[in-house]
């Protein structure tokens, strides 16, 4: 083999490298300052200060229909005329378990008010979605993904991730990241208080 093509070879395998080594990293570091931290010993201020702010975006839901956790399938345009907070998780995920507890008190806030959360799984069984339903005290609708069509519909393949869709079935919010109590009251209330 010529001697350039060798270089350029090994110059892209050693680019390959350091990029997996930058994930490792960052991946490591992120789940590392999420086990540190003790969710109920935090403060709302710092709760506050984690979570990301969402991109308003404006496009239409994707057609998705799943099975729940009771074996039901269910689609996403059977929530049309609802508030819909669309979340896809993993039980592994640091960020995904600090974020339920908002993501709970959230809904019991405004479930009456034509708001829902459907949290679907990435790839865990239905045995230990149900473990960790029941350890956070989990009451909104849960479905499992075991082949990522969810990640592959909202085309985002980070967790946790976020959408908000509107009662027309419009995407109005995206969030890629943990989300604080308050940025659901300050981006998702208006939402819900919206009439159609």
């Amino acid at each position: 083999m010529p001697k350039d093509r060798k270089s350029r070879k090994y110059k892209k395998n050693n680019s390959l490298v350091l990029a997996v080594f930058g994930a490792v990293l960052l991946f490591s570091g992120v789940g590392m300052a999420g086990f540190l931290q003790d969710s109920s010993a935090t403060s709302t201020a710092d709760a506050a200060s984690r979570s990301v702010v969402p991109m308003a975006v404006d496009f239409p839901a994707p057609e998705l229909a799943l099975e729940n956790v009771r074996g039901v399938t269910e689609a996403l345009e059977e929530y049309r005329g609802q508030v819909v907070l669309v979340n896809n998780w993993a039980t592994w995920c640091p960020p995904c378990k600090a974020e339920m507890p908002s993501l709970q008190k959230f809904y019991q806030a405004h479930e009456m008010d034509g708001f829902t959360i459907i949290a679907i799984n990435a790839g865990d069984s239905r045995v230990e979605v149900d473990q960790f339903a029941q350890s956070y005290g989990l009451t909104f609708n849960l479905w499992l993904d075991p082949d990522g069509a969810a990640i592959q519909a909202f085309r985002n393949g980070s967790l946790p991730s976020s959408y908000v869709i509107d009662r027309d079935g419009m995407i109005r919010y995206a969030w890629t990241g943990e989300i604080s109590y308050e940025m659901l009251e300050k981006y998702v209330t208006p939402l819900i208080q919206e009439l159609n």
